[in-house]
């Protein structure tokens, strides 16, 4: 599969092109990038990859099956409708609608053009995340009662600021999104926001959130950008024990200090053992050996979608799913209640 990559920000830079690289079955085909700063990084990192001034132009010169779109989040929809109407697959980074009802209209464009239309939510392929989900399929701790999910990062400089962006739809999206991926569906949603009155104008910079999921579970999660705390921990509680964990974001760190998945496959990904979770029962304490962590499996898994015709690592569908229990999330915290979501 030739995916053409559009933006290459933070996102397309280091959580989209190393792991187009490394995944099997697919071939980086192209960039989009206007601004002289962002085309000269492309030429340093992409040696003769094509770059292109607009979507537009990428499509006019051909050769590409799909799309990878990671603009600023205020311009997915229309890229995203863009690559559509030009008959591309398309990867829609996170969030990729501005909310579910959007969503929904991008869902039906793709499905009424006959495309593959994915979303990027790399981190249900996260170590701890896909660690915590093999504790709980083994049946380590039994029926699952609650979840609590913390995702701090110590990072001001990549808040999106002003009305349009806030850390909700930023690292909610993911968090959210992991919690529908090992739970279920929501029934209601109750949330507080944590607002930091920004040059760009009141901005969400944190959030608690908690999910009553149809299955009978219940989910807590926060995050924070401002507060000065980097950390990454889930604590899992069943009838039959506790996963506890606290990881360190093992394949962003990687990137950013210059590691790249394609050149070590077999050992990229894994949190060291000296963050090995524990799971606690009644036979004692045992440390549980990291599953490996690798966010290029979600692009193979979409390139043998676009081949066979089966759905994406990650559906619109459930995508929206979680822009909707997003946009419950907004309503508790303003209105000061538990919003109600119908599953489906």
């Amino acid at each position: 599969m030739r995916i053409g990559l559009v933006g290459y920000g933070t996102g397309g830079r280091h959580f989209h092109a190393p792991f187009i690289a490394a995944a099997e079955g697919v071939e980086l085909a192209g960039v989009v990038a206007r601004a002289p700063a962002t085309i000269a990084k492309v030429e340093a990192d992409l040696l003769g990859t094509p770059v292109y001034p607009s979507l537009a132009a990428m499509i006019a010169a051909g050769g590409i099956d799909a799309v990878t779109i990671t603009t600023p989040p205020q311009t997915r929809r229309d890229l995203v409708l863009e690559a559509i109407a030009a008959g591309l697959h398309v990867i829609a980074d996170k969030p990729f609608a501005p909310s579910a009802e959007v969503a929904r209209e991008l869902d039906a464009a793709a499905k009424a053009g006959g495309v593959v239309l994915g979303v990027y939510h790399n981190r249900r392929y996260d170590s701890d995340l896909r660690t915590l989900r093999k504790v709980i399929a083994d049946g380590r701790i039994g029926k699952v009662w609650r979840i609590h999910s913390r995702m701090e990062q110590d990072d001001p400089a990549t808040l999106e600021a002003g009305p349009t962006g806030g850390l909700l739809r930023d690292l909610g999206s993911h968090v959210v999104d992991q919690m529908l991926f090992l739970l279920g569906p929501v029934t209601s949603v109750d949330a507080q926001l944590d607002i930091a009155d920004l040059p760009e104008g009141p901005t969400d910079a944190g959030f608690t959130i908690t999910l009553r999921h149809a299955g009978g579970a219940h989910s807590h999660l926060s995050a924070s950008k401002l507060n000065r705390i980097d950390a990454k921990e889930y604590r899992a509680y069943g009838d039959a024990g506790t996963y506890l964990s606290s990881s360190t974001d093992v394949q962003a760190q990687a990137i950013f200090a210059g590691l790249r998945p394609a050149a070590d496959p077999a050992g990229w990904g894994y949190e060291p053992e000296a963050n090995r979770g524990t799971l606690l029962t009644g036979a004692g304490a045992e440390r549980v050996p990291s599953e490996q962590g690798r966010y290029h499996d979600y692009y193979a898994a979409f390139a043998r979608a676009v081949r066979d015709g089966g759905p994406p690592p990650v559906t619109a569908e459930e995508a929206t799913a979680v822009l909707a229990v997003l946009d419950a999330a907004r309503r508790s915290a303003l209105e000061g209640r538990s919003v109600e979501i119908t599953p489906g």
